[in-house]
């Protein structure tokens, strides 16, 4: 397999800004996507920078050209996703897609994805009902979304998280 791919380096607990400092000086290209929320503690809320997906960072290699076995030995790395003995890479697009998603500041925005309204149709990603089609109806809260489901003929009201719904 020959160009540039983006692959998927699991890290050591807490340490994925180390990894991915350690993998850039390096040389790599890396991307952490990051997001930030709102966290209360003793009467006190703070914003804090958490990364989207916890223990996990992406690399972009060419394996006919990088020496990506290093990444293996690399401080705060745990392993390199392999598929046999070779590093698996992501399908196309899902780092695009993930950037697409991130605010001017460059923390990815979670919650809907662009373009969904009430009345459109949208696919349920994990769950219970993953794979399904509905309707959203509307935002319930800041974790929670109803959407409407066609279940043994009727029409009923579930209630999911903004990440589990993607475009039909």
């Amino acid at each position: 397999m020959t160009g540039t791919l983006w692959y998927v380096v699991h890290t050591r607990p807490n340490s994925e800004a180390k990894a991915d400092f350690n993998l850039r000086r390096q040389g790599f290209t890396t991307y952490l996507p990051r997001y930030q929320r709102q966290r209360r503690h003793a009467r006190k809320s703070e914003t804090v920078t958490r990364p989207l997906f916890p223990r996990y960072l992406f690399v972009e290699l060419d394996l006919a050209f990088d020496q990506w076995r290093s990444i293996r030995s690399t401080f705060g790395i745990s392993q390199i996703v392999l598929a046999g003995d070779r590093p698996r890479p992501l399908p196309v697009g899902v780092v695009d897609e993930i950037r697409a998603r991130e605010s001017e500041t460059g923390f990815v925005k979670l919650g809907l994805p662009a373009g969904v309204k009430p009345g459109s149709k949208i696919r349920l990603l994990d769950g219970v009902f993953a794979d399904s089609t509905a309707v959203f109806e509307q935002t319930a809260d800041d974790r929670r979304v109803a959407v409407v489901l066609s279940l043994l003929g009727r029409e009923v009201r579930v209630f999911v998280a903004p990440e589990s719904v993607a475009t039909a």
